[in-house]
């Protein structure tokens, strides 16, 4: 090898680690700016928090110097614009007290429970707002985020369940948005004056709620959409046994059956049958009422009819095969509604990953330690019991379904991706109601080690 060679094999593995080293400082600098950034932004939290009480005490004072104030924008300008001012309805008060084993989706632990009472400044009689409301089974809650820290966000996030890829953020359901705003579907369970009782729940203790609104499947559920607007209308159905003579009728030319009279089926503008006599006289077809369906027809047409009846009730198989001799051109057109018209195509596409994640579903377990700790809480709400050291749930109904909602928990894999590639050999643990649980992960599987109460743990640490 000529020395040119070695010389220019040394420059390029020279200028490839000054690139290397470039990366690096451009890497470091990124996150710099990340860190300078938010903490900009709680230094500007904490001013306005400051100029806030400052005004506030300063707002029954004469100032000394008349100072130009900016004209006062009234709360009608700020709602067009967009600015409006936040107040809770009430908080969460939830079986799940910290963000680590809370379920990122309602349906993934159905024993999950909540309870939401109404605050008096909203309404002076909260439960009055409640009016009705328990006649639906599901409710939609609008919630805020309160614990998302630093309040960062990005255009795009990595969801858990796609374990590390990237994806648009307003493509996911991340709690860090532009506006952290939350929306989840819960099961209305009852309620108590000014209580709601929830199940079905992926809120944290504590929440602040912005709204509720009941879940109508005819306005929220595409499936009940198509199901619904799939079905022909008619406001005066006819029953079978009428629906089988007309149409055994209207092929009786086709199938030889002998009458005095001549007759031809068609159908008006609105779908209604219609008969030709051989005076080219149009007769009409009535379902106006049960049973009346012969009222308009000629005499001679009634004992056809009176004949086809008898007909068709002995023999169900020439019914079928006198259905299935009938044209398309010969069946009624469908009635025109002026409805909107729902396709099913339209409204069951979602992305890949949400059907098909790359994580898969774990295989939970317990140890006969944990299911003997777990034996030893009392149901929650248990009357006529004397007072016991046992601990007890406070949601939970029973040791059982405390089973069920950890089992709910850990078989969605409640590990961000950190945890699931860099810290897959350590304990996780979580707080359900009362209970402090602690499992490991292995391939496939999840296995629960110790079920404690919260004050034990606490007091143990």
């Amino acid at each position: 090898m000529s020395p040119q060679c070695v010389c220019g094999g040394e420059h390029v593995n020279r200028l490839n680690q000054q690139v290397s080293v470039m990366r690096k400082e451009i890497k470091n600098l990124r996150q710099m700016l990340d860190n300078a950034l938010r903490a900009h932004r709680k230094q500007m939290t904490s001013l306005q928090s400051a100029v806030t009480q400052v005004g506030l005490c300063n707002r029954d004072e004469t100032p000394l110097t008349p100072s130009p104030s900016p004209p006062p924008t009234s709360p009608q300008a700020a709602l067009e614009q967009g600015t409006i001012q936040t107040a809770p309805i009430g908080y969460i008060s939830s079986c799940f007290s910290v963000k680590n084993g809370t379920p990122r989706q309602p349906t993934v632990c159905g024993p999950s429970r909540a309870e939401l009472r109404l605050q008096q400044h909203v309404f002076t009689n909260p439960d009055h707002a409640l009016v009705g409301l328990e006649q639906y089974s599901h409710v939609w809650i609008i919630f805020l985020f309160h614990k998302n820290g630093h309040l960062s966000y990005k255009a795009k996030v990595k969801p858990p369940r796609l374990n590390g890829q990237r994806v648009g953020v307003y493509s996911t359901r991340s709690p860090h948005r532009p506006n952290a705003l939350g929306l989840t579907l819960a099961k209305l369970d009852k309620i108590v004056g000014d209580t709601i009782h929830l199940s079905d729940i992926d809120m944290i203790d504590g929440t602040p709620v912005l709204d509720i609104k009941p879940y109508i499947p005819e306005y929220d559920s595409p499936h009940t959409r198509v199901v619904m607007d799939s079905e022909p209308y008619d406001s005066n159905p006819i029953t079978e046994t009428e629906s089988s003579v007309l149409i055994f009728y209207e092929a009786s030319e086709t199938d030889s059956v002998q009458s005095n009279v001549k007759h031809q089926g068609t159908y008006d503008d609105v779908g209604r049958l219609l008969f030709r006599d051989t005076a080219e006289n149009v007769v009409p077809v009535t379902h106006s009422s049960k049973g009346n369906v012969q009222s308009s027809l000629p005499k001679d047409l009634c004992s056809v009819l009176e004949e086809v009846k008898a007909y068709v009730s002995q023999s169900d198989d020439s019914l079928s095969k006198v259905q299935a001799s009938l044209s398309p051109q010969n069946k009624p057109p469908e009635p025109k509604v002026d409805r909107p018209c729902y396709r099913e195509e339209a409204y069951s596409t979602i992305a890949g990953w949400i059907r098909e994640p790359p994580v898969v579903s774990l295989d939970v377990r317990f140890t006969s330690h944990a299911q003997r700790e777990l034996a030893e809480f009392l149901p929650s709400h248990l009357s006529g019991c004397p007072k016991s050291d046992r601990p007890q749930f406070k949601f939970l109904r029973s040791p059982e379904e405390a089973a069920a909602a950890i089992r709910g928990v850990l078989s969605a894999d409640p590990r961000s991706v950190y945890r699931r590639t860099r810290c897959r050999d350590r304990l996780f643990f979580f707080t359900l109601d009362t209970a402090d649980i602690t499992c490991w992960f292995g391939q496939g599987f999840a296995e629960v080690l110790q079920v404690r109460p919260v004050e034990l743990h606490v007091a143990s640490m």
